[in-house]
């Protein structure tokens, strides 16, 4: 599903660092090495129909590399 924030993520908290995420291999094949976190948050969202939710979003995220595979985890 496509999608675009509209203005800020609030409410952010950490929910895995370091050998706590899953899929940590992963990112460091795909993006690089860093200190990998994975975060969520709220924001503002507006779907390739035009419609536009509260939802809750979800991504990883490390220092020098930045956010990556933000995904909707649910409509608020």
């Amino acid at each position: 599903m496509n999608f675009e924030i509209i203005g800020d993520i609030t409410n952010i908290e950490i929910i895995a660092v370091g050998n706590s995420i899953r899929e940590l291999e992963r990112l460091r094949k795909t993006y690089g090495s860093g200190r990998w976190r994975k975060l969520k948050g709220f924001a503002t969202i507006s779907l390739d129909n035009g419609s536009i939710y509260e939802a809750e979003l979800h991504w990883y995220e490390a220092h020098g590399i930045g956010k990556k595979e933000i995904k909707i985890k649910r409509f608020l």
